[in-house]
């Protein structure tokens, strides 16, 4: 027989015996635990013949704690009051948070969590927890997640959020002192590349060939998170790939410009997938966020 895990007896036979002993009767704990006072004895029984030793003392009257037993209790109480803090402090946390959503840095930091913002105006009950992450694997662990690329299989369960376009921006300075009137003087300056693990997010090669231009590019600086790109860009390092719509507060106020009128369209959009954990909650999210997406 395999050993059991933490060298204890069976979990109903401690169950059994702590509302036995809480209660200081095989009644009492069988009405608790909805069995019989037979069962109740015969864990017990079961208990003692494991432990060596009597856990209780049985009279005509009932029952009463032999000093073994008394300790005993004391032990299983302790333990299942850490388990019972451990469990409450869970649910808590599931109240506060009571609506998951997966996301990658960028799109939480410029368009879920202001659009949040918006959503808490009229639906200031609900709470919302985002997991972020850059890995490029849709989380399971979430109600809903939002990414941008192919839809999986199930797209009954994913909806369209938003098809972005892609520009060449840089801050101001950067702007004005390398002016720029055509894609090949582009791919001349400073690029700062986005090395994405989402497969088919568009790059610096890719968004030149969209525009006719294949010729190599000037060397550039590298990095694996987009809100760093953006950063490095508002602090004059080069020119960035700015998708439109997740760019949108920096262009808005100023920060970001565009380097050229040129646009390109992605060929994937940001959907948003409902899993099949999704709570009545998570749905009114969904639908609010396809809605004024």
């Amino acid at each position: 027989m395999p050993r059991r895990p933490y060298d204890l007896p069976p979990m109903n036979a401690l169950v059994a015996f702590e509302a036995a002993a809480r209660h200081v009767s095989f009644k009492s704990a069988a009405r608790e635990l909805n069995v019989t006072p037979a069962a109740i004895s015969h864990q017990v029984k079961a208990l003692e013949s494991e432990l060596g030793c009597a856990l209780f003392r049985r009279n005509h009257r009932g029952v009463a704690l032999t000093e073994t037993g008394a300790y005993l209790l004391v032990a299983l109480q302790r333990g299942f009051e850490a388990m019972g803090d451990a469990v409450g402090q869970l649910k808590r946390r599931v109240t506060r948070a009571s609506v998951t959503i997966g996301a990658t840095t960028a799109v939480s930091a410029l368009w879920l969590t202001p659009k949040l913002a918006q959503f808490w105006k009229t639906h200031g009950d609900i709470s919302v927890a985002q997991i972020v992450s850059d890995t490029g694997e849709d989380p399971t662990d979430c109600d809903l997640s939002i990414a941008y690329g192919v839809m999986p299989r199930d797209r009954a369960q994913c909806s369209v959020l938003f098809r972005d376009r892609i520009m060449a921006l840089a801050s101001p300075r950067f702007a004005a002192a390398h002016p720029v009137d055509g894609v090949a003087g582009l791919a001349r300056l400073p690029l700062i590349h986005f090395d994405s693990a989402v497969a088919g997010w568009t790059d610096w090669p890719g968004w030149f060939r969209a525009l006719g231009h294949d010729a190599p590019l000037a060397n550039s600086h590298r990095v694996n998170n987009y809100m760093i790109a953006l950063q490095a860009a508002r602090d004059d390092m080069g020119a960035v790939l700015g998708w439109v719509g997740l760019t949108r507060p920096y262009l808005d106020s100023g920060q970001l410009v565009p380097l050229l009128p040129d646009q390109v369209d992605p060929p994937e959009d940001f959907h948003v997938r409902l899993h099949a954990r999704a709570s009545p909650r998570a749905r009114l999210i969904h639908d609010w966020l396809v809605q004024s997406a």
